[in-house]
Order: structure tokens, then sequence, then C-alpha cells
């Protein structure tokens, strides 16, 4: 039976690889000026688009979806919850408030110090979640969503008073919506420090997978369970405030597919980290291609395509049970 699980976890992964594989070469070739495979290296123009343009788009795309994945995850095990995930735990709202400050109190800051005050705030906001959301009862694991999403709304509230006071609600828009159009060549190289946050959180993968079994447990197996609650926290702060200052909030990426992965692998965060982030990059770069082609010309926020997939994805996780159940 273990032989056949392995095999499983390695099928899956080789899927979830040749898709990603495909869908790389498919954004990269996709958009209002068609460059022929034939003309990339023959054409300067061509080459040029694609270095500038293409190919940091679609680096972004993975570099993001694999990162929120990830950080899903590990707000769902920090949390002990399956229901949350940075957007629905007041984490990227956090993230949006740093944002809007450092706009207010520092407008010629560049993106590295826009980025640093958005995951100080999203450090500080998604503290406060997980403190309240450990003091919720255990029974009514729908209570912590619910605080997340109610918690999320009036920090997002506050913000866009703020901003509505400041004349930035265009701005603001721009940080709400993710959105991969304006990502270009030195733009979204900051993504790279979330890849290495992917990194460290498979150094700890273990850990974190002893975690999900509560504070009582992990002490009790010898795990300095306080070090390790900020060591998480810090890798989902980073990842996105990052992704939220480069593309703006993406929903639903940390929610579904940590969910999904769980099911067909198990909690075993040693053998999922690598396809979680693998679905990840292949959900968010999915539906920026698709964004690209629905109204083409025009393009479609990846944004609003992620609200409404991811949307139709939940519910289907919602109303349909495990198979072992």
């Amino acid at each position: 039976m273990r032989t056949t699980a392995h095999q499983q976890s390695s099928c899956i992964g080789w899927v979830a690889a040749s898709a990603l594989a495909a869908l790389f070469m498919l954004s990269l070739f996709v958009g209002v000026i068609d460059v022929p495979l034939g003309r990339v290296f023959a054409d300067a123009g061509a080459l040029e688009l694609l270095l500038i343009s293409r190919l940091p788009r679609t680096l972004a795309a993975l570099l993001a979806g694999s990162g929120l994945a990830i950080a899903g995850l590990i707000m769902q095990t920090l949390s002990r919850n399956s229901y949350v995930e940075p957007s629905t735990a007041g984490t990227a709202q956090s993230a949006e408030l740093g944002v809007l400050l450092v706009t207010l109190l520092w407008p010629s800051a560049n993106l590295f110090a826009k980025s640093i005050v958005a995951t100080t705030a999203a450090l500080l906001g998604t503290s406060v979640f997980l403190v309240t959301a450990h003091r919720l009862p255990p029974t009514q694991p729908f209570l912590v969503p619910l605080f997340g999403i109610v918690y999320g709304g009036v920090i997002g509230a506050a913000v866009t008073f703020v901003a509505w006071q400041a004349d930035l609600l265009q701005y603001l828009s721009v940080w709400t919506n993710g959105d991969f159009s304006g990502v270009l060549r030195g733009r979204y190289e900051l993504l790279w420090i979330g890849a290495a946050m992917l990194g460290v959180a498979w150094m700890i993968a273990d850990r974190l997978t002893i975690m999900a079994l509560g504070r009582n447990a992990s002490i009790g197996l010898g795990l300095d369970y306080t070090r390790m609650l900020q060591l998480g926290l810090v890798i989902v702060s980073v990842i996105s405030a990052l992704s939220t200052v480069i593309v703006g909030i993406i929903p639903f990426v940390g929610l579904v597919v940590p969910n999904i992965v769980s099911r067909l692998m198990g909690d075993n965060l040693r053998g999922t980290l690598p396809v979680a982030a693998m679905s990840g990059a292949i959900l968010v770069l999915g539906c920026d291609i698709l964004g690209r082609l629905i109204r083409y010309p025009y393009e479609i926020p990846v944004g609003t395509m992620m609200g409404c997939v991811g949307g139709i994805i939940f519910l289907w996780l919602l109303f349909r049970r495990p198979a072992h159940a």
C-alpha cells in the first residue's frame, strides 16, 4: 500500500510538472502582439518583447501562484483550519494597509521599501488573527474563517476610508485586484524573495506537519512551538506582502489549492509542498492566460478570473465530501 501511495504521489507530481511546463510555454506566446516561435531568435523585436514583457509576466504568475498556495497551506497548518488563507485572514488586507501608509507618509518610496512596510503590517495583522483564532472553540471550525472574513473586512474598510479621504481610491484599486498586465522586467524580481521563502518552508516541512497536531502535542514531541509559529508567520507575511505589492491581491489560491492537494496526497507537508506550489502556479498561470483570451485583444485581470474560478472550486470542495468520509 505504501508503494502504491508513493506511485500515486509521483504520478500527480509528474502530471503537475507537465501541465506547468505546457502553460509556461503557452504564456510566452499568448498576447496582443503575435510572436511565432520561429521568429523569436530571428526577429530582434520579438526577442525583446519576450524578454522584457512575456517572460517576466510568466515568471511573476508562476512565483505568485506557487507562493500564495504555500502561504495558504502554512496558514491552514498554523490555524489548524482548512478554510482560511491570507486573503481571508486579514493578511493581504494588512499588507494593503501597509502599502497605503507608506504611500501617504513616504510617497517616493521604492518597491523594496513598500515591501518591507507591507510585510511588517501583514505580520502584525496575521499575528492578531492567529491569537484570536486559537481562542475560538475547535468544535466550530467555520467560526475561524468567518472571523477572518469579518476581520479582513474591517481592515479593508479602514483602508478604503483612508484612501477616500486622501483621494487615493484609484491608486488603491491597483493593489486590490491582482493584475499581471503591468509586470515588466525590473518590476517583479522581488517575488524571488518569496521563492526563497518556499525553500525555507521546505526545510521546516516536517516541523510544520507536527504543528498541525496542536500546541500541546507539538511541545510533547520536543518541538519549539513558539519559534516555529513565528517562522511560519514570517513566511506567510513575506509571501503575501510581496504578492500584494507587485501584482495585487489574488483570492482563493491559498484556499482551494491546499485543500485539493491534501485530499489527493494527505497532510504530510514534505510530500505536498512541491505539488501545492506547482498547482498554485498552474491555477494562477491558467487564469492569467484565460483572461488574455476571453476578451482578446483586451484583458481580464487575474484577480477577477480567480474570483470566478476559485469561487466555483471552493463551492465544489464544500459540497463534495472526501472519498474516505
